[in-house]
């Protein structure tokens, strides 16, 4: 008896409110602790002590699908069915976010597509934060744009199968409800003239006595460094002979070593030894030099001893003395 509907209730999408719940999450619902002590004998007046005391949104959580309070109170509310005034109240309370999320649920769910658009669309407009509890029992934060968005575009939400409802420009085009105007648009409108004055740039006094920045003249090192115009460039694609050729001169002769460097090395070799090499030629001279002036002496005075005894026996023989 506590969990069937209230006689006087009104059929909503022609079943009974209760049955836009699954019945699996509905029979588990029934289970819960949460409905059986929270939950038991509510009335629409006491139903706003409860929503009052909700501290996140979700569905159904843990591997043994237990619901969350915010999805009891609305099975709450599809058996009470509380009058539309409530649930705009709800919806336009701005001191509890979650009784709004409570009320934005169930106007989704048993409204009708035009009281969607109506209700919901302003709340688009609040960017609070609100606790969401995922399948998996860990919290998430979200917003309220967020979650009121994804009631007006998703097919299920919390857990549960939302009602389908006609598109917004079948509406518009058959003038039942007006355009939407985004809270965005002056926005947008600013962003356009703050660009506008931005493409005028400065007056044409100021351009005037704005320094003009000269480009300043390419130097050697960069004009090595930048590849060839476009007109002195080779093409890539060659014949098959030019390539047979160049292939046979590379492998002919030998790759050419520029002659500059070549001189600039040995020189810088010759320099790194040419200290050493002095101090030794000076010595391998003096040396010699010693040697030379020892041999000379020698034979200078071999030879005049040979002069003396050639001049003895020439004495004796009566002959002339050598010079």
């Amino acid at each position: 008896m506590a969990n069937r509907t209230v006689k006087d209730a009104h059929t909503v999408k022609g079943t009974n409110p209760q049955y836009l719940i699954e019945k699996i999450i509905r029979s588990r619902i029934y289970d819960s602790r949460y409905w059986k002590e929270q939950c038991f004998a509510l009335t629409a007046e006491l139903l706003v002590d409860k929503a009052m005391d909700l501290k996140y949104i979700g569905g159904v959580y843990s591997g043994n699908i237990k619901p969350c309070p915010f999805l009891c109170l609305i099975l709450k509310m599809l058996q009470i069915q509380p009058d539309k005034d409530i649930i705009v109240e709800f919806i336009r309370n701005e001191d509890f976010k979650y009784v709004r999320c409570l009320g934005a649920f169930y106007m989704r769910i048993t409204g009708t597509s035009l009281d969607c658009y109506k209700y919901l669309e302003p709340l688009l407009n609040d960017f609070r934060k609100i606790k969401f509890q995922k399948r998996e029992g860990n919290f998430v934060i979200t917003h309220m744009d967020e979650f009121i968005d994804e009631l007006l575009r998703e097919e299920r939400s919390c857990d549960v199968i939302l009602p389908r409802i006609q598109k917004r420009q079948i509406l518009e085009e058959l003038e039942q409800i007006d355009p939407r105007i985004s809270a965005l648009d002056d926005d947008l409108d600013d962003l356009g003239e703050s660009s506008d004055d931005d493409d005028e740039g400065p007056p044409l006094e100021i351009r005037e006595r704005a320094p003009i920045h000269r480009r300043r003249s390419p130097s050697p090192r960069d004009r090595h460094r930048r590849s060839p115009s476009p007109k002195h460039r080779r093409s890539r694609s060659r014949s098959p002979r030019r390539r047979r050729r160049r292939k046979h001169c590379i492998s002919r002769t030998p790759p050419r070593r520029h002659r500059s460097r070549e001189r600039e090395r040995d020189r810088d070799r010759e320099r790194q030894r040419s200290p050493h090499r002095s101090h030794k030629d000076k010595d391998h001279e003096s040396r010699s030099k010693k040697k030379s002036s020892k041999h000379s002496k020698k034979a200078k005075s071999e030879v005049d001893i040979e002069i003396q005894e050639a001049n003895e026996l020439r004495a004796k023989l009566g002959l002339k003395p050598l010079k």
